[in-house]
């Protein structure tokens, strides 16, 4: 796969109004004041990866301070399951065969306006500090960022060499370590000006290699079991999903067999032991600037991660697993201690809501909505489903093209580019996605039903029934 998407007329016409909007002074509400914004993005966190979700053995004392201090949204997802295409999003609030962010060697096409331009323009110091991993392997500072501090590809755990707003440096010590640093210190030499800092860590992406000072933690933790090879537990799956048990990621295949699953699986759990502590300095570096209470933190991860689920250790797919990310928000001022939303909100939603929360309207180009109302309590309408897509990509073929709709209860997903089913869950009923229902007559009218719902999406959101993309 090559190139991106490509655009009809009335989609150029659009990108290109969007480009000069973005060099416009944003408008901004009167009845709020410039907010601070800090936003902490994980690598491959699951949403259930914190003390407050109910982990067994997994200490996140920080996460969990955020959760009770602040807002947890219980219901966040993806619309693309990957990391370049969900941080493209991130950045635009736009879908991935929109911003054209459809695999992990792509760059962000230039004019797209992003919240850090959109803020930028507007008189906010920003910084971005950590993984960008667009455009294959580059490192070079990206616009809208006043202070950049990045590293190429997928960087290393210990002794990064960091791109320093155009200069490299290798930093000596573990790398979450080296990122949090940096952001405190950028948060330290704040004045007046509202500003805003993105902290992209690199944890826990595989492979994964904890700090030294965690190396033995959970070695006695008793750990999943993966789901058994068994026609039974593989009774009506796509049969792709079988098949790649087998592969790089799969629980047999294990990144060509390099690997030994309970030390993967602990290992996970260990790097994020050290953004916890990270999350915990970057609170107590706001407190003692005075900061808090005129901040917005929102945490968040770019996908989730399976971890032995329907015998796979990635992301990509359509499963709860892969789809679902952490999201825990805290401003004092504006959002009651032990907050729950239980609403779907999407990575598609974050540019807008740091706009609101900085009283800027977002620009026409994003396509998500501001969560600000119900972080603040308020009763909005919302969603009741969304798109979720996923682009073949030719260094992993085990995992095809899917186009797919998730609501409050169901589940439905097409694949392409193999012969095979696609999928039907009840999430209410088999929220592990045990039972795949596409092809039982008893549930005939509710796939018909999300299948006219997932056309609907598509029409809305300017995708294709059918992906097809390439210049």
């Amino acid at each position: 796969m090559t190139g991106s998407p490509s655009l009809n007329r009335r989609e150029f016409l659009a990108a290109g109004a969007a480009a000069a909007a973005a060099c416009a002074v944003p408008s901004r509400r009167r009845d709020e004041r410039p907010r601070n914004l800090v936003l902490v993005i994980t690598d491959d966190q699951r949403a259930d990866a914190m003390g407050c979700a109910g982990h067994p053995f997994l200490e996140t004392p920080n996460l969990d301070a955020l959760a009770a201090r602040g807002a947890w949204c219980r219901n966040a997802f993806v619309t693309t399951a990957l990391c370049s295409p969900s941080r493209a999003t991130i950045l635009t609030g736009q879908y991935a065969h929109r911003h054209g962010v459809v695999d992990n060697g792509t760059a962000l096409p230039g004019g797209i306006p992003t919240y850090a331009r959109v803020l930028q323009t507007a008189g906010y110091e920003t910084a971005y500090v950590g993984k960008w991993h667009m455009g294959a392997i580059g490192d070079e500072p990206q616009p809208g960022f006043d202070r950049w501090a990045s590293f190429k590809g997928q960087g290393s755990y210990f002794d990064p060499t960091i791109n320093l707003d155009g200069e490299r440096k290798k930093i000596p010590g573990y790398t979450t370590d080296v990122l949090t640093d940096l952001a405190v210190e950028w948060i330290r030499g704040r004045g007046r000006k509202p500003f805003c800092l993105a902290l992209g860590h690199k944890a826990p992406h595989a492979l994964f290699e904890p700090a030294p000072r965690h190396r033995d933690r959970y070695a006695d933790a008793p750990l999943p079991v993966p789901q058994p090879d068994t026609d039974e537990a593989y009774d009506d799956a796509p049969r792709w999903v079988r098949a790649q048990r087998n592969s790089t990621h799969g629980v047999d295949g294990m990144y060509d067999g390099r690997l030994d699953l309970d030390r993967f699986l602990r290992d996970y759990h260990r790097v994020l032991l050290a953004v916890d502590e990270g999350l915990g300095r970057i609170l107590a570096a706001l407190e003692e600037k005075g900061f808090l209470d005129s901040t917005l933190l929102l945490h968040t991860s770019d996908n989730g991660f399976l971890l032995g689920e329907h015998g796979l250790i990635d992301k990509r797919c359509m499963f709860e697993e892969s789809i679902r990310v952490p999201l825990l928000a805290l401003a004092p001022d504006w959002i009651r201690p032990g907050t729950r939303v239980e609403a779907m909100v999407l990575n598609l939603d974050l540019p807008s809501t740091l706009l609101d929360a900085a009283g800027i309207a977002a620009p026409a180009t994003m396509q998500g909505e501001s969560f600000l109302p119900l972080l603040r309590g308020e009763r909005v309408p919302w969603r009741e489903s969304f798109l979720y897509e996923y682009f073949f990509e030719r260094a992993y073929p085990q995992t095809p093209t899917v186009l797919g709709v998730r609501t409050a209860g169901w589940k439905y997903m097409e694949h392409h580019g193999v012969w095979d089913h696609g999928g039907l869950y009840d999430l209410t009923g088999d929220p592990r996605e045990a039972r795949n229902l596409i092809r039982d007559p008893v549930w005939k009218d509710k796939r018909e039903e999300l299948a006219r719902e997932l056309g609907r999406l598509l029409e809305t959101y300017g995708g294709r029934r059918n992906p097809a993309w390439g210049r």
